[in-house]
């Protein structure tokens, strides 16, 4: 599974605020149509198989299809904020170790 931090839960939870009047819609992982090996994140509604991330309140925040789960399996999604910009990041905890 993935993890997703405490940070980036409450920016996706944010982002979903300003971004949605639909309760049933989250956010989407998918892979880019564009660039290989990019991830982006698109506004969805949660279909059978997916993995869902919730908050801590249960509201729906990411969803993840079951095709590309297994890819995904160890990266952790989180919110950096440096003087290079802000945003969500995507890692391998222990690649290139």
């Amino acid at each position: 599974m993935i993890t997703v931090t405490a940070t980036a839960k409450e920016k996706l939870k944010e982002l979903l605020q300003k971004q949605i009047t639909e309760p049933e819609a989250a956010i989407r992982i998918v892979r880019s149509t564009a660039v290989p090996n990019r991830l982006e994140l698109v506004l969805d509604k949660e279909k059978e198989g997916d993995q869902v991330v919730k908050s801590e309140k249960g509201t729906r925040l990411l969803l993840i299809a079951s095709d590309l789960a297994p890819v995904l399996k160890g990266l952790v999604i989180d919110y950096q904020e440096t003087p290079q910009g802000t945003g969500f990041t995507i890692s391998m905890p222990g690649a290139g170790k």
